[in-house]
């Protein structure tokens, strides 16, 4: 049976983990969107559901979709992300694949387009092996406050193995910051997919590790946090900060254990419409030590949980020969 693994960033969403934001397995017959967010972090999450014939193994997939808040590597900022974040993908059966979208703030004080995203990539499939590699540029508001909002792309890959009761997959991440060092970013998933009898519905467990440094971390700090807010406050508009307090964050170049998470998702498809939930639960390892020009304080990390929500629309690319 062919599969198709389509990675790309969590659907168009900041947020999640590193191979988050879309990554979908595409058997004949079977559609499995992975939410790391997706980074895909989400942060990096699978579901699944049945309806694209042999045919259609080339399609397009219209999403919008919902986060509650931007969350990466279990960072986020003290103010709330909720987005809405619509995209539109192409997926050829020879395993390329693009993604277009924007994420838009929906702060109760603020109100904007803080993302757009364009990614890129190409899929490799071998017995029970599947691999995948894709490229992506962010382009942030320069009032935007997500913990990401300082990375301006990303070279990411991942190699998934299918022993039948699990699926293993290792994936690894560059990305590059504005005005400081790349990170490089590893990670560890293990999943299990649960069919309902017609696969028109499935549930994943999922639980993930990732290790990597932390450069994106103190580009926030020095742009976002600890009297360098880009604006006075929400709903300012202004893109300079009132103050300029350089931060650096003693952690920053050492490679480490940053978040392990658990996650649920779910999809339900009817016809060519996908309906997509996910919970996660985010636990957050490798406090920083953030020093500043007046003190040295040691972060303090809680756990979090953050969901997303989702409806897609899958068309072929071609109408089917009679």
């Amino acid at each position: 049976m062919r599969k198709f693994y389509i990675i790309g960033t969590l659907f168009t969403c900041p947020s999640f983990s590193i191979f988050s934001p879309m990554y979908i397995k595409l058997n004949i017959g079977l559609l499995l969107l992975l939410l790391m967010q997706i980074n895909l972090s989400a942060q990096s999450n699978k579901s699944s559901v049945s309806g694209i014939d042999a045919s259609s193994e080339s399609f397009f997939l219209a999403d919008v979709s919902f986060i509650n808040d931007a969350v990466f590597m279990g960072r986020r900022d003290s103010i709330a992300a909720p987005y809405i974040y619509p995209s539109l993908s192409y997926y050829d059966k020879s395993g390329f694949f693009a993604n277009a979208s924007f994420s838009y703030l929906i702060n109760s004080d603020e109100n904007r387009i803080d993302l757009f995203l364009l990614s890129t990539g190409f899929l490799f499939e071998w017995k029970k092996w599947h691999a995948g590699i894709s490229g992506t540029a962010y382009f942030y508001s320069e009032d935007s406050y997500n913990v990401r909002s300082e990375t301006v792309g990303d070279l990411s890959g991942f190699l998934t193995y299918d022993l039948n009761i699990i699926d293993v997959s290792l994936l690894a991440s560059t990305f590059f910051n504005n005005g400081s060092s790349a990170d490089i970013f590893t990670g560890l998933m293990l999943d299990k997919p649960i069919y309902s009898s017609d696969h028109s519905f499935v549930i994943d467990p999922t639980v993930a590790m990732y290790v990597g440094s932390q450069y994106f971390y103190e580009e926030y700090y020095n742009t976002s946090r600890l009297g360098n807010r880009k604006g006075q406050g929400p709903g300012s508009g202004n893109s300079q900060p009132l103050t300029t307090n350089l931060v650096e964050i003693k952690e920053a170049s050492k490679f480490q254990i940053l978040n392990i998470e658990v996650g649920l998702p779910m999809q339900y498809q009817h016809k060519h419409f996908i309906f997509s939930f996910t919970p996660v639960l985010a636990f957050p390892q490798s406090s920083a030590t953030i020093t500043t020009e007046d003190e040295v304080i040691t972060e303090e990390l809680e756990s979090t949980f953050y969901f997303s929500a989702g409806i897609s629309y899958w068309f072929p690319s071609k109408k089917k020969q009679n």
